[in-house]
């Protein structure tokens, strides 16, 4: 792995926030299962954390693509199309989800 700094370094602290909300809405959900809350009440809840899930993974994407692909690709070589490989199965991956 090389030292460089990843595309989503400038925005660490923000995703380190955001992933310490969900931490905290799957504590939430927990508790809502373990106090027998209703079904519906649940699923809502896990639906809000889904999205908020989707928005850090599509803003690593979108940090991934402007940085580590846009650099890649400009050096270009093995590397750019190990990048543009890496971004593309990482896409399906998220339409999959």
């Amino acid at each position: 792995m090389n030292e460089e700094a990843h595309g989503y370094i400038s925005s660490k602290d923000d995703y380190l926030k955001r992933l310490r909300r969900i931490e905290g809405q799957a504590r939430g959900l927990q508790r809502m299962v373990e106090d027998d809350k209703y079904c519906i009440d649940i699923l809502t809840q896990v639906s809000a954390m889904t999205k908020a899930l989707q928005s850090v993974a599509l803003g690593l994407l979108d940090d991934h693509l402007n940085h580590c692909v846009v650099r890649a690709a400009a050096a270009g070589g093995p590397e750019a199309d190990i990048k543009i490989q890496e971004a593309s199965e990482a896409i399906a991956r998220l339409v999959r989800s």
